[in-house]
């Protein structure tokens, strides 16, 4: 007759599958979760008689719980260690009593902050676990904290609920049959609609491995079973209070992207009213000028009278030169300016601007000089826009410096051989530091002239800018106040598709 031998007490845990103790442990957590309930029932209803043999009950079952997990190989990496000395390690399980849960001192003030505005704010939870008495544990106590509660069987009806409706937090088993936690948890941080759904892994003590990996894949945080109520509550009312401050992100930033949206279309009203005025006022405007030019051929005009006429032509040309550039800016900020290009030559458009300005040099006796660098290769280029960037310039030069002054206008190539720079000088009052970029854009001007200074004429720099962009070059400014500026752009010698 075979002898039949037990195995030794001490490889118990070895002899034990890794499911049997995750059933055991989620029988004991439904025993632990039941009694505590219970319990705490039994004191708001009165009925303290049941109390000493509810709580003998929840000691019980947590002391089989550091049995089963003293045993466990797999936790301690080494033979199950003396049952009765790990038992007296733990001081709440040596005698009967209440669920020994930390005092609220030592919980965080910010902590219970975040939980009671968690509970205001009435969150809805998906508890998914295959085992019901493993739900019901679970869903009974988060109801009793004031939670709304769904709870779905496996990971399909669990998809299937996120995508019915909104929730603010899921508590999600790893071990399920069908659909395991790892794929539902991969599931929702695929779905750009579910990702932002926090996800707290509920996880067996020998499952910390996985939990790790499940925090890996994005999950928040995991609730070891049996439930701890102090920590349960802790770690949802965090979890929760940092999904509602993601909330009120997206929230003020969907708000912001509205308000943003609908200040573009204010400024776009804004703009096609100004553009409307400003066209509409060329036409008259043109007509005066030429009104003027033409009172010469009625008759003889006394030199007082052609004075007064050859003012209100210049004024006249000043403010149509301004409308034309206010025009310009628009077409090319919106991109609907097409450039007119045609092979040009730096010597004949230097030429052409000094010859619109020769007037106005002199009226002030200024001196112009012309430094053009001999035998300049052709380039490609608007032959109006850039004339017109160099009679800005030069209108600015002359506006501001004093009169007897000195203005240069130079073109020259530049060292990498590709491309073209142009410059004017001038020995007037300088531009500070501090407005170099400010003086090339449009609301930079009128904030110069809000704050008493006046450093450019009308929309003339930001036309230059914008012109010499859409040519491929750059524009800039090198000054020292008292002493002059000089206004450089560079154009390559051919400007990109």
């Amino acid at each position: 007759m075979t002898e039949l031998h037990r195995p030794p007490a001490d490889t118990l845990g070895h002899t034990l599958s890794a499911r049997y103790l995750h059933d055991l442990r989620s029988l004991l957590n439904q025993i632990i979760g039941y009694s505590e309930m219970l319990t705490e029932q039994a004191q708001e209803e009165g009925q303290t008689g049941f109390v000493p043999d509810l709580q003998k009950i929840h000691t019980a079952g947590r002391q089989l719980v550091i049995l089963l997990n003293a045993g466990d190989p797999s936790l301690t990496g080494a033979a199950p260690r003396d049952f009765g000395a790990h038992i007296a390690a733990v001081p709440d399980m040596q005698q009967p009593g209440p669920p020994t849960e930390q005092p609220a001192s030592k919980i965080p003030q910010a902590s219970q902050a975040l939980v009671l505005q968690a509970l205001i704010l009435q969150a809805l939870i998906l508890v998914v676990d295959d085992n019901k008495e493993n739900r019901d544990v679970l869903s009974r106590r988060l109801e009793r904290q004031g939670y709304g509660v769904v709870m779905a069987e496996n990971g399909h009806q669990a998809m299937d609920a996120v995508r019915a409706r909104e929730f603010d937090l899921v508590l999600l088993d790893i071990m399920m049959p069908e659909m395991d936690g790892y794929a539902v948890l991969q599931q929702l941080k695929a779905d750009e609609a579910l990702r932002h759904i926090p996800v707290i892994m509920i996880s067996a003590l020998d499952e910390l491995d996985s939990v790790v990996r499940c925090i890996e894949m994005g999950a928040e945080d995991y609730l070891p079973k049996p439930f701890n109520p102090i920590i349960l509550k802790a770690r949802i009312g965090a979890c929760l209070e940092k999904k509602r401050a993601r909330d009120c992100e997206v929230i003020l930033f969907t708000q912001l992207q509205q308000k943003h949206k609908r200040l573009q279309e204010l400024e776009k009203l804004r703009d096609d009213l100004t553009n409307m005025i400003v066209h509409d006022l060329r036409t008259p405007l043109t007509s005066v000028i030429l009104g003027m030019l033409t009172l010469e051929t009625v008759g003889e005009l006394d030199d007082i009278q052609r004075e007064m006429i050859g003012i209100a032509i210049s004024g006249g040309e000043t403010l149509l030169a301004m409308i034309n550039d206010l025009l310009d800016v628009e077409k090319m900020e919106s991109g609907s300016m097409n450039l007119d290009y045609a092979m040009l030559d730096a010597a004949e458009i230097v030429a052409g601007a000094a010859s619109q300005v020769a007037s106005l040099f002199k009226n002030k006796n200024l001196t112009l000089v012309r430094q053009v660098a001999a035998d300049l290769p052709p380039f490609r280029g608007d032959e109006n826009k850039l004339r017109r960037v160099l009679v800005n310039l030069l209108g600015n030069a002359i506006k501001f410096t004093p009169t007897g002054g000195v203005l240069t206008v130079e073109a020259h190539l530049a060292e990498n051989g590709q491309s073209l720079v142009f410059s004017v000088s001038d020995t007037g009052e300088g531009i500070p530091p501090e407005a170099f970029e400010r003086i090339f854009e449009k609301f930079g001007q009128v904030e110069s002239r809000q704050g008493g200074r006046s450093m450019s004429t009308g929309l003339g720099l930001t036309f230059c800018k914008l012109a010499t962009k859409a040519h491929g070059g750059d524009i800039g400014v090198e000054s020292v106040p008292g002493k002059g500026s000089k206004f450089s752009f560079t154009l390559p010698l051919v400007p990109p598709e």
